[in-house]
């Protein structure tokens, strides 16, 4: 019985060690175009576009003209959640992310590599982009 409680306290120790890095925090996307806030969302975690780090044609009133769905095109692309539905998954966090160039919604699995760095994918069945975004400051 004393093993049994043993292997239970140890196992409930080392849990904490499977969750993912914290993603939190202000991130300057690839392109150095945004800055994504990314943070609690009700139950998941999701990214907003924060900041516009170079203007888009109609700046910070620029909508969502790409979108596929013709009734989200009049949205405001600033404060507008790009990443949602982001969970922890042990080693990394899985949810979608939002092209707003394309108006495209991808498969998505985002992780930290080191303080300042985190690592995006966007899938489409097995084929995924990855782009290192940084932390801002």
């Amino acid at each position: 019985m004393k093993r049994l409680i043993a292997l239970a306290a140890a196992a409930l120790a080392a849990a904490p060690l499977l969750a993912a890095e914290p993603v939190e925090g202000r991130w300057i996307n690839a392109e150095k175009t945004a800055v994504i806030q990314i943070g609690a969302c009700g139950a998941s975690t999701c990214g907003r576009i924060a900041q516009f780090l170079v203007p888009p044609p109609q700046g910070d009133d620029q909508r969502d003209v790409h979108n596929s769905d013709q009734t989200k095109r009049a949205r405001k692309l600033l404060g507008m959640a790009i990443l949602t539905g982001f969970a922890d998954k042990g080693d990394e966090w899985g949810g979608t992310i939002y092209d707003p160039k394309s108006g495209k919604t991808y498969r998505s699995v985002i992780r930290r590599k080191g303080a300042n760095q985190l690592e995006v994918k966007g899938c489409i069945r097995p084929f995924c982009k990855t782009q290192v975004w940084t932390r801002a400051r």
